[in-house]
């Protein structure tokens, strides 16, 4: 057999040989206990859980912002809610699933690297009894935590993308950004991002469809003059999200007295913002008048805001009974 022939043998021969004594030292490796082994075993199921993790919770979040969006584009309220409802329950699905993912994790790793403890449903025993004992020790907190959001959430005391006033800090306040058993991130009007410990919330006050709706009741002498020169302030009040929801609407003019009739503007404030209607729209009116005469003023009273939410007053009408004489 030629020279060449046979060294390509006996390379290919030794090739073998290294990658089966490989072969070999790898499942030795695996097969013997040791600390470096636990430690890898370790290594390997902490880092599928933390991308398992993340996986499913971008899954649920890209399901919760399509749901957002066609919560934000329904017209209908009781299809609106419903979208906040689900979009509040998948946020805690987040939470809920990290949570289950942490718990495989520790399972698993204490099935490979403590397999002489008996079988699966010791284990299982042994894995919730560690996990009750170290929370009941290190993690009363969260504990406490997630009971009291376990509690909102079942009672429905809020959604997301409502806008809340947390009790007892009165000064905290803002939209909904994110809701977990855990915490509740907030959103404030100046842009600050405020998170909670679930516990610390003892009551909200929620905003309906987030905004304040207040009515403006302008008395005036001459209907026409009137319905013109308010109009003109009105378009000149600001729209926005966190100014004016939407413009300014004018009912149709009632007389009032003899003389005096009511012109009512209706608006909707972020919450924060009312002043835009019960001091600077108000003075804005009030400064029709500023350099008229006495005897060619507009005005007849001055004007009056107040709230005049639809749903509060349907409510007020039920509580409030007042006696009426015979």
């Amino acid at each position: 057999m030629p020279i060449y022939y046979t060294y390509v043998i006996v390379e290919k021969m030794d090739s073998q040989n290294v990658i089966q004594k490989f072969g070999d030292d790898i499942n030795k490796f695996l097969m013997q206990s040791h600390d470096f082994q636990a430690v890898l075993v370790l290594a390997i199921i902490i880092a599928l859980a933390v991308w398992l993790s993340r996986f499913l919770s971008q899954a649920i979040v890209g399901i919760a912002q399509k749901v957002a969006v066609r919560g934000d584009n329904e017209t209908r309220e009781d299809k609106f809610i419903m979208y906040r409802q689900v979009e509040t329950y998948l946020s805690v699905a987040v939470a809920v699933v990290r949570a289950l993912v942490v718990m495989i994790a520790v399972y698993v790793a204490w099935r490979l690297l403590l397999p002489s403890w008996g079988n699966s449903a010791t284990a299982a025993i042994a894995t919730s009894a560690f996990i009750v004992v170290f929370a009941g020790q290190t993690l009363g907190i969260l504990l406490r935590d997630i009971t009291s959001g376990a509690t909102m959430i079942i009672e429905k005391w809020f959604s997301i993308g409502d806008y809340i006033r947390v009790e007892p800090f009165m000064d905290v306040s803002g939209v909904v950004e994110r809701m977990t058993l855990r915490s509740t991130k907030l959103r404030s009007l100046n842009g600050e991002i405020i998170w909670m410990h679930n516990q610390q919330i003892q009551g909200v006050h929620v905003t309906p469809r987030g905004v304040r709706t207040i009515a403006v009741d302008i008395f005036v002498k001459d209907t026409e003059a009137g319905v013109k020169a308010v109009q003109r302030v009105v378009n000149a009040m600001p729209t926005g999200a966190t100014m004016l929801a939407r413009p300014l609407r004018m009912t149709k003019p009632e007389q009032w007295g003899e003389g005096v009739w009511r012109i009512t503007v209706i608006g909707e404030t972020t919450p924060g913002r009312e002043w835009l209607m019960e001091q600077y729209f108000v003075n804005a009116i009030k400064k029709i008048d500023e350099d008229a005469k006495k005897s060619e003023k507009l005005l007849a009273l001055d004007p009056i805001a107040r709230f005049a939410d639809p749903i509060a007053d349907k409510r007020f009408k039920r509580a409030v009974r007042v006696a009426q004489n015979k």
